[in-house]
């Protein structure tokens, strides 16, 4: 499948769940919200269902397209792990994650979404110029 359509159909299905869930629920498509809400279990079934299309999602591009999504990972556990916590510790200070925040926080035109959006851009090209200054 090209790469392109693939990114194209992922965007439009990730707009598309996160425009029904606001209008079935009432809730905003945030992913760490969502998560959270869960381990709280808190979080109704809804909830559970969107985790689970995230979980699905790679075997239904496997089944269209043949081939499972390329991911190459190259960190090691111990940064995955850190980064992941740095992320989990972030999105909770932040009152969001990217996906909430950059899907449908500047959807709504929130400014405060549009603030941690352009912090979490700024904090993206930081990281990437300085990554690159030790390679």
């Amino acid at each position: 499948m090209n790469e392109y359509w693939s990114a194209l159909a992922g965007g439009l299905l990730i707009g598309l769940s996160a425009a029904v869930l606001m209008v079935a629920n009432g809730r905003v498509a945030g992913i760490s919200g969502i998560a959270g809400r869960l381990l709280q279990g808190t979080q109704a079934a809804t909830g559970t269902v969107f985790i689970l299309g995230l979980v699905a999602g790679p075997v239904i591009y496997r089944f269209f397209s043949g081939a499972w999504p390329a991911v190459t990972v190259s960190a090691s556990w111990p940064l995955l792990v850190i980064g992941g916590l740095l992320v989990g510790f972030g999105s909770r200070m932040g009152s969001g994650c990217t996906s909430g925040h950059g899907v449908v926080g500047l959807a709504r035109l929130s400014r405060r979404s549009m603030v941690a959006v352009a912090t979490f851009m700024f904090a993206a090209i930081v990281t990437v110029f300085v990554q690159g200054l030790f390679q």
